[in-house]
């Protein structure tokens, strides 16, 4: 489930009242509002996690993997049928996958207008038109299973299923492997 610390981690209290499944993989934040990507759907708390509600109208899957917000957008990445997006608060969601070759996407990460989506064995797809459309961006790439992504100023790191770290500084025009 999710837990909540108020002194830097050092206790921690489960705040799991409503919550729909305790496999959570992920979190996501806008304002006050939390939302909980778990097996089961896309949660929200308003409350700082005293309370949930359940929010998946129009997710055809609700395997959620990865969560990401950009302003009032917020993508939810799943294990099956590809990006999806609410552009008011959760309350509706829609597919978001044109161009996008894998439809089990683990992890997304924002960088300005740009979106990026890790997949589960087609590498990395790069969106920015607000998830409009996709481009695979793979070059340099030698392990095509995305499993977290982190943007540090110009540099985007992508951990590999078994492939190791990859850093690209141009965008994800290209990349180069980091495992020293």
């Amino acid at each position: 489930g999710v837990y909540l610390s108020s002194d830097n981690g050092s206790t921690w209290t489960p705040v799991n009242f409503n919550l729909n499944d305790f496999y959570v993989n992920s979190l996501a934040n806008s304002g006050n509002n939390i939302f909980a990507g778990t097996s089961n759907g896309i949660n929200l708390s308003t409350d700082f996690g005293n309370s949930w509600t359940t929010i998946n109208t129009g997710l055809i899957n609700t395997d959620i993997k990865s969560l990401a917000i950009n302003g009032n957008n917020i993508f939810a990445g799943t294990a099956g049928s590809g990006v999806f997006l609410s552009n008011n608060n959760g309350n509706n969601w829609v597919a978001a996958n044109n161009g996008l070759l894998n439809t089990q996407v683990y992890t997304l990460a924002i960088n300005g207008n740009n979106i990026f989506a890790g997949t589960m064995g087609n590498g990395l797809f790069l969106s920015t038109d607000n998830g409009n459309t996709w481009n695979s961006i793979n070059n340099g790439l030698t392990n095509d299973t995305i499993r977290s992504l982190i943007i540090i100023g110009n540099n985007i790191f992508a951990g590999t299923f078994g492939g190791g770290v990859f850093l690209s500084s141009d965008n994800g025009s290209t990349w180069n492997a980091v495992n020293n």
